[in-house]
């Protein structure tokens, strides 16, 4: 597939006109449908692409592809846009199996996090927003009880109820480092693939994502998430994720891939070198992180109960993702300096943390600037230069090269076609 001139990352306004013009296009073999409503009464559109060629041994598969989880992830949409338009053409994954898109899971979230194409860290922050926990409809059912859960879960799991996927994938997008993918179950042969995707499109493989620290791993960028009952390292979150949305297929004996591509690349994250000194550099990150928070928390304590900002809905998400995103800063610190802090590590893994532990702070204070610089805040201008000057350094530490959106969204489409491809043939072998 030939690599289009650099796109935009586009909005949930602009996916649901261009999957309404390609079903008006392909009436027979197209269909869009709302699958819910979001929490401000967005409606969450599905896009299906249906099943061709005679089923012989198995009934009609059906894969589900889950867009715009996270909402500072935006390439997801364009990725789905783009495979559905593949699979037109490309008919040989659609023996048999259905395809299904959610455009946007979070539309509200990706109306408030606006870069249709940043053109440097500070720019992609300049409009940053990232949901708490319990806002995200993937990860919602590990942090809430089920009479609680937000409208966007509930149709997600309904959809996956109702496709009853052999394959979920979720797609996701890391601001700077590299591609990887998770996995809930291991898909034999998909590292070959992945690996000759992203040496091809110059995208590093983060060999020792943060995410996936002490989790099996059958290839570089490649993790199967723990079973119950491990004790992997680095769960740096509270939520379970077996809890997740990305388990629900399992009830249906489905297989859930989350593929992560950088917005950014840094060839730091594909290091497999080993660290002269893990325990070392993560004390000295983890100081890092809690000084910075610091900072960050110090301006946040200006804002009162009560005050403007509580008073309009952008600024109070934006607030709660602030204090979420703080809350979690101490739990990583002592996490990153306790006994199980490893002994041994490679350079790629170190690097990750670095970065993951930059983008936290960075993420809290961009997202309280934005609500500083509305209520026109004294505070505002020396935030705006602590945002601007971490910015320089992650980009400046990491050597950050942009990876146009055309080429974000090849790699995703690549990865998600070779891992049914591998799934199939996993199932089939004897």
């Amino acid at each position: 597939m030939t690599l289009l001139r650099d796109m935009c990352y586009p909005t949930p306004r602009e996916l649901g006109l261009a999957a309404r013009a390609l079903a008006d296009e392909h009436p027979g073999e197209v269909r869009l449908r709302q699958a819910g409503t979001s929490r401000a009464g967005q409606p969450l559109w599905v896009l299906s692409v249906a099943a061709v060629g005679p089923v012989t041994h198995t009934p009609t598969r059906n894969v589900l592809v889950v867009a715009g989880a996270h909402a500072n992830e935006p390439v997801g949409g364009a990725t789905a846009l783009s495979l559905a338009r593949r699979l037109l053409h490309e008919p040989a994954p659609r023996a048999g199996c259905g395809w299904h898109f959610l455009l946007c899971a979070d539309p509200d979230g990706a109306d408030l996090h606006r870069t249709p194409r940043p053109y440097s860290l500070l720019d992609y922050h300049r409009s940053f927003f990232r949901p708490p926990g319990p806002e995200q409809p993937e990860w919602a059912p590990s942090l809430l009880p089920p009479d609680r859960l937000p409208p966007e879960t509930l149709a997600l799991t309904a959809l996956i109820d109702e496709l009853r996927p052999v394959l979920q994938v979720s797609l996701h997008a890391t601001d700077l480092g590299g591609s990887w993918v998770q996995l809930t179950r291991d898909i034999p042969g998909l590292a070959e693939p992945f690996a000759k995707s992203a040496a091809e499109l110059r995208i590093p493989v983060e060999n020792g994502a943060s995410d996936a620290a002490g989790w099996p791993s059958p290839g570089p960028g490649i993790f199967v998430i723990p079973q119950p009952g491990s004790e992997a390292a680095g769960a740096f979150h509270p939520e379970d994720t077996r809890l997740s949305t990305w388990y629900h297929a399992h009830r249906y004996a489905g297989t859930t891939a989350i593929v992560e591509v950088p917005m950014w690349a840094s060839d730091l994250v594909d290091d497999p070198a080993p660290h002269p000194d893990p325990r070392g550099a993560l004390r000295m990150l983890a100081g890092r992180l809690t000084a910075d928070a610091s900072l960050v928390s110090g301006v946040r304590d200006l804002i009162r109960p009560g005050s403007p900002p509580y008073e309009d809905r952008a600024a109070a998400a934006l607030l709660r993702a602030v204090d979420w995103t703080l809350a979690l800063i101490p739990r990583i610190a002592v996490e990153w300096t306790g006994d199980g802090a490893p002994t041994e590590a490679t350079a790629a893994y170190i690097a990750s943390i670095d970065a993951f532990g930059r983008r936290l702070s960075l993420r809290a204070a961009a997202m309280l600037l934005r609500v500083l610089r509305a209520q026109g805040h004294p505070a505002a201008p020396g935030l705006d230069r602590l945002v601007a000057g971490w910015c320089e350094d992650f980009a400046a530490r990491f050597g950050a090269r942009w990876v146009p959106v055309a080429t974000q969204v090849e790699h995703q489409s690549r990865t998600v076609l070779a891992t049914y491809e591998r799934l199939l043939a996993a199932d089939r072998s004897p």
